[in-house]
């Protein structure tokens, strides 16, 4: 099954899903929330998305979007992409988070086995 989102019609509002690799909850932590929330308003701000719902779950994001601007499935390529490496980031960076190393192993096993050549694979 492909992870690439396919929009067939650009001026039309879709409901989507993404989760975390393995449902591991990451967004029971308020930091990692955050950190997807910036993403999003980045993504309303400069690149012309548009949210008319969201729900940000313990290991996953409902979301009723639309575009005004650029390709949908490019945006949200662009905000995976960039909140995946930011919580990372902050994953790796807290010390904190007694999680750590259980999840880094995860996202790095997965990382992997996917064929984007990425060290971690976060969503």
């Amino acid at each position: 099954m492909s992870r690439k989102y396919k929009f067939r019609d650009q001026d039309k509002p879709y409901f989507i899903t993404f989760a975390t690799f393995n449902w591991i909850d990451i967004f029971t932590r308020r930091i990692y929330k955050d950190i997807l929330v910036d993403a999003i308003n980045h993504c309303i701000k400069e690149k012309g998305l548009v949210v008319y719902a969201w729900c940000i779950m313990s290991n996953h994001v409902h979301m009723i979007i639309a575009t005004q601007d650029e390709l949908l499935q490019n945006i949200m390529r662009d905000l995976k992409g960039f909140s995946a490496k930011q919580i990372l980031k902050e994953i790796e960076n807290n010390p904190q988070e007694s999680r750590k190393e259980w999840m880094m192993s995860l996202f790095e096993v997965a990382g992997q086995k996917n064929s984007n050549n990425t060290k971690y694979q976060f969503w």
